[in-house]
């Protein structure tokens, strides 16, 4: 019987590696232009991590995380989503108290749902966090910033949609109103809604069920019942916003999924991959840092899962750039092997990044060639028993209709360096 993966957690192949690997330096990219710094977390946290962060009437503590008890007794997750890790790894290690912080992690999260296309039991997120800012100046720059990586990118399949959930003084004046509102058509919600409705009835706002939209579309809008530093505060955001250019639309039904967001809230969605229509999501969570035991900090972040990242990327005609080796070495003949292994060698020091691919496994010159062809190399260097004898190899260029030249082994690594370099530059003018 063949070995099976877990349904919902998949392998990422070579050819899908590339677009991934791609993405993610552009991501970096970006934020580290911006000033956030790598943060690196563990997988598992203590449960009650999550369950004092996202929220105890939550699907995902409720329903989806992956809890089991290790040998001493202890109750651990896999997490679930990242902030509540940063948030904590913000506290342990002090990084917080008297500091201000902007944050990146990326890696894979872990939550037990009915897999379908964009939604895993193991996804990967990418999230940017920034903690100790107050103002809607961050708020803003981080829209900012997630805008300038569909501009880069050339994705343009997406919309803003953006929120304010006001102070949590606010929240609980509008909790009640929305209780009495829910409760006079408690006989046309469904189960989960009427188990939210005393506990968390904003939850209700998020339902996905069809038959549930007209009464959620009639409730009370969040946006009338904030307090005054809120209202200028979210004011505040949409100029910086309107200045820099960035189209959005109010959505006063968006409120996410975890408990810790107050004010600011937006998602990114498109409809470029079915129901699965959110792919870039955040707000504030100005509480959650006191909440986990900390100092009052204010904080804010977005995260965006790779996955659908990767899907909107293809369907938006995205594709990672070339990463075919530069210079394949053919060996044919006795003794041509060994001179070949010390010419990769050499290449790779004289050329920073170069990749080189040697040939392995022996082979007639035009099974060689053949691999060389195959691994989409712009150049073959082709060492035989007479370019050997005469201290020369044969340089071919692969995709080009360039004769094939004859240079001494010693210059190898500078003729090459050079014409990588100008194959780069015209590709680079090709682009523009």
């Amino acid at each position: 019987m063949k070995p099976k993966a877990i349904r919902g957690m998949n392998d990422i192949l070579p050819e899908k590696s590339a677009t991934w690997r791609y993405l993610e330096q552009v991501l970096q990219e970006i934020v580290h232009s911006y000033g956030y710094e790598e943060i690196r977390l563990p997988i598992l946290e203590h449960t009650e991590l999550f369950r004092r962060s996202i929220g105890e009437v939550t699907d995902i503590v409720e329903k989806e995380m992956y809890t089991f008890e290790d040998r001493n007794g202890e109750s651990l997750t896999m997490r679930p989503e990242a902030t509540a890790s940063v948030v904590r790894a913000g506290i342990t290690n002090g990084l917080l108290h008297n500091q201000r912080q902007k944050l990146w992690t990326s890696g894979p999260m872990f939550r037990y749902e009915k897999p379908q296309k964009g939604r895993y039991r193991q996804f990967h997120q990418f999230n940017v966090e920034a903690l100790g800012y107050a103002g809607p100046d961050v708020d803003a720059e981080l829209i900012i910033m997630s805008a300038r990586m569909w501009r880069r990118l050339g994705i343009s399949r997406l919309s803003l949609e953006l929120n304010s959930l006001g102070t949590p003084e606010a929240r609980k004046r509008y909790r009640a109103t929305l209780v009495e509102y829910f409760s006079g058509v408690k006989n046309q919600l469904d189960q989960d809604s009427i188990r939210r409705l005393e506990r968390n009835p904003l939850r209700i706002l998020d339902s996905k069920n069809p038959e549930l939209q007209g009464i959620i579309e009639a409730a009370p809008v969040m946006l009338d019942y904030l307090d005054a530093e809120s209202v200028e505060h979210f004011e505040e955001l949409r100029e910086l916003l309107d200045i820099a250019g960035i189209a959005y639309t109010l959505n006063p039904r968006l409120v996410r999924g975890l408990d810790y967001y107050n004010r600011t809230v937006f998602e990114w969605v498109t409809d470029a991959l079915g129901s699965q229509g959110a792919v870039c999501s955040g707000g504030r969570y100005d509480g959650l840092v006191e909440k986990l035991g900390g100092r009052p900090t204010p904080a804010v972040g977005w995260a965006m899962g790779i996955e659908r990242f990767v899907a909107l990327f293809e369907a938006c005609g995205g594709k990672a750039p070339d990463t075919g080796a530069d210079v394949y070495i053919v060996a044919v003949g006795e003794g041509t092997l060994q001179r070949a292994v010390g010419l990769a060698e050499q290449l790779r020091d004289a050329i920073a990044g170069i990749r080189v691919e040697l040939n392995l496994g022996g082979g007639s010159f035009k099974s060689q060639m053949k691999r060389a062809d195959n691994s989409n190399a712009g150049f073959a260097l082709i060492l035989g028993e007479r370019e050997l004898s005469e201290g020369r190899v044969g340089l071919k260029p692969m995709h080009t209709r360039e004769e094939q030249t004859s240079i001494g082994l010693d210059d190898v690594a500078s003729v090459l360096s050079r014409k990588l370099d100008k194959a780069a530059a015209d590709a680079g003018a090709e682009d523009e």
